[in-house]
């Protein structure tokens, strides 16, 4: 009968291997509580969207850029999506009074959800400016961008509102509100010249005060020539 001798298991041998075992198993139990935290997706306010292992903070809620123009306070309101088209391609449209294609261009954005900025031709300096800005004085004129589009044409706008983007639905908030139309050119009292400012006798009956005398410029020793600036 074969007897097999029993062997004794060095354990010095087996302890690095031991060793390695448990450091194996302490290490996913150090990272298994990570991965059950999950990954969280988060869209930063510029629309970036970065992962994290830690959940956002409750107030870093996306906000929107403050807008400028008219219509800042409209834009500040308005979903990120159609606030990057209406940066990239802002909307004018330019009317006059009884206009009926005006009318129709003014139902067409506002049916569709356009925000857009109204400019008024009611003066001789509107119209001298709708000239030099579109090279004649016919009305409806709709800018996209840099895009000009004279008169109304029904399928020529639609075909250029989503060339740009424009959503074909309405995405305003329920609480938007468009900007008042305004004039082309906006007219401002001229301040009175110096001349006029003293030649003008005084609202109290005191007399106007005397100019001041002009005061001779000396030319320096590098401008012989009395050249003023």
């Amino acid at each position: 009968m074969n007897v097999v001798p029993f062997a004794s298991h060095n354990t010095t041998k087996s302890a690095p291997a031991w060793g390695r075992r448990m450091a194996g198993v302490l290490l996913a139990m150090a990272v298994a509580p990570v991965l059950a935290q999950g990954v969280y997706r988060i869209v930063g306010p510029d629309g970036r969207v970065t992962f994290s292992d830690q959940p956002p903070a409750a107030d870093a809620a996306p906000r929107a850029p403050a807008a400028t123009g008219p219509s800042a306070a409209g834009n500040a309101q308005l979903p990120y999506t159609l606030r990057q088209v209406v940066s990239r391609y802002p909307v004018t449209l330019y009317t006059s009074a009884d206009c009926a294609p005006c009318n129709s261009g003014r139902n067409l954005l506002n049916g569709r959800g356009i925000p857009y900025t109204e400019k008024t031709v009611s003066s001789a300096n509107d119209a001298d400016a709708l000239k030099r800005l579109s090279g004649d004085a016919s009305l409806p004129l709709l800018t996209i961008g840099s895009q000009q589009l004279k008169g109304y044409s029904d399928a020529e706008w639609t075909q250029f509102l989503n060339a740009a983007g424009y959503p074909a639905q309405s995405a305003l908030p329920a609480g938007y509100r468009r900007p008042e139309p305004s004039p082309l050119v906006s007219t401002q009292a001229a301040s009175p010249t110096a001349a006029e400012r003293a030649t003008t006798p005084p609202a109290d009956g005191a007399p106007p005060a005397s100019p001041e005398p002009a005061v001779p410029v000396t030319p320096p020793v590098s401008n012989p020539s009395g050249i003023r600036f």
